[in-house]
């Protein structure tokens, strides 16, 4: 396992992994026509723009040669937490999940997080996705009881703010390349 930080050149690749991830972690959650129909290359435009502006930093886990999971995170996009972190997204290749690969993106981030002189980071996590609300617990996040609301092909949904604060040192885990 190696994390290197992504350039614009791998926004293929991190859209890529966000698409197929989608289609299989949100199977029965969200409408199965919106996932049928995402396409691959549905984040490039928007990669493309936040590592250009250096306003989002990804970092790439490999297995090998392969990139099989991506993690994006960076100041906080929300004015009233102005001085939080945010992880915007932490996806896997669906094969690659439970293997600890996700575990070492987040730990990875929120090292990066810490150095860069945050005390508390947020991200936001879909409310009947059990799965993913559990590996965040699991990793020192709460639910704050903050939710956000939005739709996807008319259907409503809801995202739970979930947040995390450096409350003790942490050693970095991994080096990023």
């Amino acid at each position: 396992m190696v994390i290197k930080r992504a350039t614009i050149q791998d926004t293929k690749t991190i859209s890529h992994i966000h698409a197929s991830s989608w289609k299989s972690a949100y199977r029965g959650m969200i409408p199965q026509q919106y996932l049928d129909e995402l396409p691959d290359d549905f984040w490039v435009n928007a990669f493309q723009g936040w590592i250009e502006a250096d306003t989002v930093t990804v970092l790439l886990i490999y297995d090998q040669e392969s990139a099989v999971g991506c993690i994006a995170y960076g100041k906080s996009r929300d004015k009233k937490l102005s001085e939080w972190g945010e992880i915007i997204s932490i996806y896997l290749l669906p094969e690659y999940l439970g293997k600890g690969y996700g575990h070492k993106l987040l730990k990875a981030s929120l090292d990066d997080l810490k150095i860069a002189g945050y005390n508390n980071v947020y991200l936001w996590v879909l409310e009947n996705n059990e799965t993913a609300k559990k590996f965040y617990e699991r990793n020192g996040f709460t639910f704050n009881s903050e939710k956000y609301s939005f739709e996807i092909m008319k259907e409503p949904f809801e995202d739970m703010r979930y947040v995390f604060s450096f409350n003790s040192t942490q050693e970095t885990c991994l080096e990023i390349k």
